[in-house]
């Protein structure tokens, strides 16, 4: 008999995929509407869910609590491909078929999940580890907002969320408008917080969801701070890389103090945020609804195309909507959006 026997589909080890292999760690999180049993065999991805998610407020958009499982699994070193620069990796291709939707990195990264059966694999070659905001960014992240949004029937929208006593704005605006250095403000003047660029919404209740756990600055936001405040924030936060060869601050907004919203914010009105000046004038200027619903089609692409749109459409349609230009201070616009709260 042959010392080295091949696997063959007539003869099968008795677990090829792993299916029935005991799970070393379990850590159970409630987000994003939904209850997360996250599985692994490695200590160092879960350690990456527990920074991603850890010390979150429990979120309920409902009487009933989805249940997702996400496993994550760390294989030996995959075969490199050429990233696009040097200490990157290959950017994410994203991949569907028979029901699976799959967002594949190189050769041994990918995320695999089944929105019908609330469930996601994810992959993760040893190498990958040295790019521990791309993990969990471009595959955890994605798995778990991908997840939560088809298995409720959300809306995703690029959009940040501040609110007070229950209600929420959506403040929605291109790289470079000044959106993030105005949440930084807003949590520094007490708003609550909700998400800083992907926000779910149910589209019966405008009710908003998001993962509150990362704000992400250029160094040149940190200006308008006093200088013990400014050096404060570079010390405790980490640079991180975008795929643009941005570099940005990636402060852990848990570890401030701030105010996270314990609960999801009704949504009350919906402010674009505008790189113009205000000119001495009102940083606030009304929308037409046609306009609010333009803008919200051109910045929202991905929303649009998603099951809830229309209905979500309907009901932004009966709220205010702004545009909110730039003051000498993002103090100011903090003001004006909290005001708008107080209406």
């Amino acid at each position: 008999m042959p010392r080295n026997r091949r696997t063959t589909l007539a003869a099968p080890p008795p677990d090829p995929f792993g299916e029935h292999r005991r799970t070393l760690w379990r850590e159970r999180l409630q987000l994003l509407g939904g209850r997360f049993d996250f599985e692994t065999d490695s200590v160092r991805l879960l350690r990456l869910v527990q920074a991603a998610y850890a010390r979150l407020p429990a979120h309920r958009l409902g009487d009933t609590l989805p249940h997702f499982r996400v496993r994550l699994v760390l294989t030996g070193t995959g075969r490199r491909a050429p990233a696009r620069s040097p200490g990157e990796p290959p950017p994410v291709k994203p991949l569907a078929g028979a029901g699976i939707l799959c967002g594949a990195m190189a050769h041994a990264n990918f995320v695999a999940l089944t929105p019908q059966q609330h469930a996601a694999l994810i992959v993760v070659a040893t190498d990958m580890l040295r790019h521990p905001y791309h993990l969990r960014y471009e595959l955890l992240e994605f798995a778990v907002y991908v997840l939560a949004a088809r298995a409720q029937a959300l809306v995703p929208l690029h959009a940040a969320c501040l609110g007070e006593n229950h209600e929420g704005v959506l403040l929605i605006g291109p790289s470079g408008s000044g959106k993030s250095t105005l949440v930084l403000h807003a949590l520094r003047a007490g708003l609550e917080f909700v998400a800083e660029d992907s926000v779910l919404v149910e589209p019966a209740s405008l009710k908003a969801t998001g993962v509150a756990n990362f704000l992400h600055l250029r160094r040149d936001s940190l200006r308008f701070l006093g200088r013990d405040d400014r050096t404060a924030l570079l010390r405790g936060s980490a640079t991180i890389r975008r795929r643009s060869g941005v570099e940005k601050l990636e402060i852990d907004v848990r570890r401030r103090g701030y105010r996270l919203a314990s609960a999801p914010l009704r949504i009350r009105a919906v402010v674009f945020i505008s790189r113009r000046s205000a000119g001495g004038r009102s940083l606030l200027a009304p929308l037409r609804t046609s306009a609010v619903l333009e803008r919200l089609a051109a910045t929202q692409r991905y929303a649009a195309r998603q099951p809830g749109w229309q209905s979500f459409q309907a009901r932004v349609a009966r709220l205010p909507g702004y545009e909110l230009r730039r003051g000498s201070h993002p103090l100011a616009a903090v003001e004006t959006v909290r005001e708008l709260l107080a209406r």
